[in-house]
């Protein structure tokens, strides 16, 4: 089976990479030193297993496993990590496994084998277990992963099953219900219609039309979202706040 080893140490690279080779039916695919390093890896060389350290540069490990999931034949994550026993109780529905440094060979093993008897289902359920809200949007453009930075959003539109997302380099559709992204992005994102999440960051102003509706306007694009009735008093004081 391919494996691939993600870890900002290079020592701890090269350790692993050793231990794995002496398995015997696992090879090292590939290698990285962050979250965002890996999901370009994991899309060129297709690993079936990725071992991941947590705590990273950029983007953590706990991120880029969800990230990850969105793959067409995502990998088994099994997590490295120095983090203590306690620590890791809130995470404990996220991994295949967690693996405690100093790793130990027998421990690894165990592990690998049983990251290559899960199927694609259950590895999708364990990556999108609720954790830490995310820094990026994954979305799926023409058959490759795009990952766009949270802060380079200017808002989700839900249009029947789809979400489009509008960031500075354009848009994509994504497919997440627009309800869960503003339970996961409440911190950063508003919600000014029953289709529109907003960035608190890019809203400027509002407009009244001459049908009497309300409009927002928004830093550094020209486009405008209708505010429904409900959420006009709201986005209001959030203006004269802000």
């Amino acid at each position: 089976m391919r494996v691939m080893i993600v870890d900002d140490e290079r020592p701890a690279l090269d350790r692993l990479s050793s231990m794995i080779e002496g398995q015997g039916n696992y090879q090292v695919c590939a290698s990285a030193a962050n979250g965002m390093e890996a999901i370009k890896a994991a899309e060129q060389y297709k690993p079936d297993i990725a071992l991941m350290d947590i705590r990273m540069p950029g983007m953590d490990g706990l991120e880029a496993a969800r990230h990850l999931s969105e793959m067409e034949e995502p990998p088994a994550v099994i997590f490295t990590t120095a983090f203590g026993e306690h620590a890791l109780e809130a995470f404990d529905t996220l991994a295949v496994a967690y693996l405690l440094k100093p790793i130990r060979q027998e421990k690894l093993a165990r592990a690998l084998e049983k990251a290559g008897k899960l199927n694609r289902v259950q590895l999708s359920q364990l990556a999108n277990q609720e954790g830490n809200a995310r820094t990026h949007i994954c979305a799926r453009v023409r058959g490759n992963l795009e990952l766009i930075p949270l802060t380079d959003i200017y808002y989700f539109q839900a249009d029947q099953k789809y979400v489009t997302v509008r960031h500075t380099q354009g848009e994509v559709l994504i497919e997440e219900p627009l309800k869960s992204l503003e339970e996961e992005f409440s911190n950063s994102f508003m919600r000014i219609h029953r289709n529109a999440l907003v960035s608190m960051s890019a809203m400027t102003g509002m407009t009244k039309t001459p049908e009497g509706r309300f409009r927002l306007t928004l830093r550094g694009i020209d486009d405008t979202l209708e505010i429904s009735r409900r959420h006009v008093a709201e986005v209001r004081r959030f203006l004269k706040g802000a």
